[in-house]
Order: C-alpha cells, then sequence, then structure tokens
C-alpha cells in the first residue's frame, strides 16, 4: 500500500509525507491536532480518528478492511473475488472436493467464506466450512486448541480435498493440522491462504500457496481520492472494491487432484527429494510399484511421466535460485540435483526456450520495473 501511495505521489503530485508507523495517530486525538494536516490515509482507522478528522475537517481515506464509518471513503479488497479466485484455482486442477477455514466473527472472511462456497456450487459442487471467532490475540494456549480441532476436521474431510483458508495465517494453522493428523500436502489435502504474505508463505513447509490482493493499487487508489478531496470534490463510492491480482502457486497446492494412494506418495517423494539428484528407480521404491504401472498411472492422472515431474521440479527450483540468489550456475546445478553445470544449461534451455544467464537478467530487470508477481508455476 505505502509504495502505491509512492508512486502516486512520485507521479502526480508532490507530498510532505509521515509515515506513523507507531499508529500513535489512531488512539491520540492530541497527536492529529498538534499539526496542521492537510490530509490523512490509514490503514487502522478507529471510532476516535474518524471523530477527530470530522471535527477538524481533515479529509480522511480508510484502508481498514472493516465496516465503513459515516461519511468516510473507504478502499478495502474484493474479498468476494478472493474467495472466487480460490475456488476456481482448485476446480483448474481438477478438485471435486473443497473445504473453506476462516474467521466467523470476520466479516472480510465472512465474504472470503462466501465467494468461495459460491463458485464451487457454481460448478455444482458443497463445500465443508470450518469457521470459528478469532480472539484477536491468539495465545498459544488458543492455537493448541485450534490445531486440535483443525486435526479433527481434516481428518473426517474426504480426499483429496481442496481447501482454502480466510488468511495466511489461519492457512498455517491447517498445515500444521495436517502434520498432526498424518495428512500429505498437497498430495491428500492441498492448502491455500489469501493475502500472499510471503515470508509466511515461504517459511512455511511446504511453500504455502495463496490468492495476492492487490495492495499496491489501494495505496495508489487512496492517494488519488485524498488528492481530490483535498481540492474539495466529494467522493462518489464511499466503498470501493479492489480485485485480487491472482493466485501465487507454491507448493502447497501445486499439484493435481489425484486420488490412487501410489501417485499421491511417489508426487510427495519427488517433490521433496526432486533436487537432490533422484532417479525414477528411487521413485518406484517409495511409492512400492513397478515401472509400468507407475508410468500408466502418472500419465493417467497428472498427463506425464515420473521423470517428467522430476524434471519440472527441478527446473521451478532453478528459476527460484536464478531470480532470488545471485549463485553461480555451478551453485544452483548443485541445488537442484544436476552433477554437471553444463547439462543443467542444456536442460533448461529445452524446457524454456533460454539460457539460465538470460532468464536471469530478464526476470531481474523485470523486478526492478515492479511488475505484478508470478501468478502460478509451470
Amino acid at each position: 500500500m505505502l509504495k502505491g501511495i509512492a508512486h502516486f505521489e512520485r507521479t502526480h503530485h508532490t507530498w510532505t509525507a509521515f509515515h506513523d508507523d507507531q499508529a500513535i495517530s489512531v488512539h491520540d486525538p492530541q497527536w492529529i491536532r498538534g499539526k496542521k494536516w492537510q490530509g490523512i490515509i490509514s490503514r487502522h482507522t478507529t471510532p476516535l480518528l474518524a471523530t477527530t478528522c470530522a471535527e477538524l475537517r481533515i479529509p480522511l481515506v480508510d484502508l481498514n478492511d472493516t465496516e465503513p464509518f459515516p461519511d468516510v471513503p473507504k478502499i478495502r479488497p474484493d474479498n468476494i473475488g478472493i474467495g472466487h479466485l480460490g475456488a476456481e484455482h482448485f476446480i483448474e486442477r481438477g478438485y471435486q472436493k473443497f473445504g473453506f477455514c476462516g474467521w466467523a466473527n470476520a466479516l472480510w472472511s465472512r465474504e472470503r467464506r462466501d465467494g468461495f462456497v459460491e463458485a464451487v456450487r457454481l460448478a455444482g459442487r458443497e463445500c465443508s466450512v470450518f469457521d470459528v471467532n478469532y480472539p484477536g490475540d491468539a495465545t498459544p494456549f488458543w492455537e493448541e486448541e485450534q490445531i486440535a480441532a483443525l486435526t479433527k476436521w481434516l481428518r473426517a474431510l474426504p480426499k483429496p480435498i481442496g481447501v482454502m483458508a480466510c488468511v495466511d495465517l489461519r492457512a498455517q494453522q491447517l498445515m500444521s493440522a495436517a502434520v498432526t493428523a498424518g495428512v500429505l500436502v498437497p498430495e491428500e489435502v492441498a492448502i491455500l491462504g489469501a493475502n500472499n504474505d510471503t515470508i509466511r508463505c515461504e517459511l512455511a513447509d511446504p511453500a504455502l500457496s495463496s490468492v495476492a490482493p492487490n495492495a499496491f493499487q489501494s495505496g495508489y487508489r487512496a492517494a488519488s481520492l485524498l488528492r481530490d478531496m483535498m481540492a474539495g470534490k466529494k467522493p462518489k463510492n464511499m466503498d470501493q472494491r479492489v480485485e485480487p491480482l491472482g493466485v501465487v502457486t507454491r507448493h502447497s497446492t501445486d499439484i493435481l487432484a489425484v486420488e490412487d494412494r501410489n501417485v499421491a506418495a511417489a508426487l510427495s517423494f519427488i517433490r521433496e527429494q526432486a533436487c537432490r539428484g533422484i532417479t525414477v528407480e528411487q521413485v518406484l521404491q517409495h511409492a512400492h510399484a513397478s515401472r509400468s504401472q507407475m508410468e500408466r498411472k502418472f500419465r493417467q492422472h497428472i498427463g506425464r511421466s515420473p521423470q517428467s515431474e522430476i524434471r519440472r521440479v527441478q527446473l521451478r527450483k532453478i528459476r527460484q535460485l536464478l531470480l532470488e540468489t545471485d549463485f553461480p550456475l555451478k551453485r544452483i546445478a548443485e541445488l537442484t540435483g544436476f552433477e554437471h553445470m553444463e547439462y543443467m544449461c542444456v536442460l533448461f534451455k529445452r524446457m524454456t526456450g533460454t539460457s539460465p544467464g538470460i532468464y536471469r537478467v530478464k526476470m531481474q530487470d523485470k523486478a526492478v520495473v515492479g511488475p505484478a508477481p508470478s501468478l502460478g508455476s509451470s
């Protein structure tokens, strides 16, 4: 959001801005009265802040995803759209069974749930829902209670199933419950979060897929709206919704719905071990299946061979390392299971149409410009 505000300021109007990163202004009206502010954009708007701004006639734009305050324009995510995107992500992967897990006492969570359930029903399916009230302060005791309840819920669900959580924090609880329940993620339960909290998603094991809202656009719109309000223009739309960017696919949903237990076991093994240079024979031993049987089942369920799946996982890791690190190609080859760097480069170019070096330069150039996040994986 701050990047969106800054981008508007750089390209439209020069402001002297103060970032109240400790949120003092939302609780202390004297802080607001201490200086002559011309406009305020708030991410954590309180009734006290709204009342103070109204009294002092300071234009206020609210970015908090809660019920609107009277006469205060609000910009927030299209939560119904976020839920729809989550359901469509699973439907595209062939899932027939669906679940949603959220907070019953949060409007934004209920909206995401309703969007998810609506999209599932439009596809002719039903959805299992597990909602509880969020206390606002997640104590360790409460976390333990939640994981125990989620474990029971996950064990009872039909599988394979795609489950969306209202937010990435809730998705992390689901993943902890899956470990306790002895349920494979994503082979038996694919888990999808929301908000794309990158650090939280990458720290999860497996890495968490998540629906990315367009926070940049929210901040940009807020700055544009505030400029108009400071110029005396009255907002036409007091509750603007910003469409999400899409689903950022990571390991937790990067799979097709597969009911065959042998194939699920093989896919789990490949996901965990592909970058250690495993062979198809090792996959067969882990899945307790013959080569002809596994080849047939893989082509039936996911449309490619076990060897192709190993290469796909390796390729995804190579791309990640090229984009996120400055490791030399020799080191990347070692980290992705290739004995010879030259072979990795030949394989990468055959599968992508470009060399690793050129791919790295192109992707890093895009990162400097600041594009939308990658919304999928090949």
